[in-house]
């Protein structure tokens, strides 16, 4: 219960900052220190989704040392989109029904035309996130409840949405020396950087799964939209995610931007992560003659 509520109030405040944002950087200035910290913390908490809940708690695209793994966990947990294991269940959930009867955030579950579809584009956003349809743990994550180390990180959730908030205004106080720029980094590093990245996040359950091209036979309306690509770490390849959702690179086509499959390929090279299940050719092949005959 405690978790629901929090994710609502960090779905509503960080909103209230976006909204303030010109006229406080109209008024006020964004220095070089709020830009780095914001890239910064927008870079590991938001890898922290993608490669960490996403592609290895959830789909097992790899395996990771010890350490790779509880700092995985960690560092989703700063996005603040809820703790290891809610965020689990709910996505593994989301493929077992996806855009179906059961699926937690589609946006076809009230029909097709223009108004049920736009009631839908809502639900897949956020309104899902105000439901009290809370998903099954031991259904859906029993890996993470038996899991000691995932499960103390997603216990202490409360506190890493604190760090994640309050260690921008920190280091930019420190950094500049100043009231100011302790305030100034936790609003563009701490709350305008929550509200974006859970826009872009929100994005792959609606935009993806209403618009874009499918190349690859998925069971369900799932697209890849390049030009969220970037902002999300290369989980806007939607498409081939739900035609194969253990893959670890979701851009698998030319000049598709992955940079969370980069990031896996540079945890491979250090020896952190081990059996990456890479696409191959062939499975790529079959995927899209699959398509071509659907």
């Amino acid at each position: 219960m405690l978790e629901h509520v929090l994710v609502i109030a960090f779905m509503i405040i960080p909103l209230l900052a976006v909204a303030a944002a010109v006229p406080v950087a109209w008024g006020w200035g964004l220095g070089w220190t709020d830009v780095a910290l914001f890239a910064v913390f927008y870079v590991v908490s938001g890898m922290g989704i993608t490669v960490g809940f996403h592609r290895h708690f959830t789909h097992g695209s790899f395996k990771a040392t010890p350490a790779l793994r509880v700092g995985l966990a960690v560092a989703g947990s700063l996005a603040l989109q809820g703790s290891p294991l809610s965020w689990v269940a709910d996505h593994r959930r989301h493929h077992a029904y996806s855009d179906k009867e059961g699926d937690p955030h589609s946006p076809w579950l009230f029909g097709t035309g223009p108004r049920a579809l736009a009631r839908g584009f809502w639900h897949a956003h956020m309104g899902w996130l105000l439901d009290r349809d809370k998903t099954n743990f031991r259904r859906f994550a029993p890996d993470l409840l038996a899991d000691r180390a995932v499960s103390r990180v997603s216990d202490h959730f409360l506190w890493y949405a604190l760090t994640s908030l309050l260690l921008p205004g920190l280091l930019g106080g420190l950094l500049t020396w100043s009231w100011g720029g302790a305030l100034s980094a936790l609003f563009w590093a701490g709350l305008v950087r929550v509200a974006l990245l859970h826009h872009v996040t929100w994005s792959i359950n609606s935009v993806c799964h209403i618009w874009g091209d499918r190349p690859f036979a998925a069971r369900d309306r799932s697209a890849n939209v390049w030009w969220l690509a970037l902002l999300s770490f290369g989980e806007s390849w939607h498409n081939l995610h739900h035609a194969d959702p253990t893959c670890a690179r979701h851009g698998a086509k030319p000049g598709q931007i992955d940079v969370s499959a980069r990031a896996i390929r540079i945890f491979e090279q250090l020896g952190w992560a081990h059996s990456v299940r890479w696409p191959t050719a062939r499975r790529l092949d079959r995927l899209i003659r699959s398509a071509d005959a659907a």
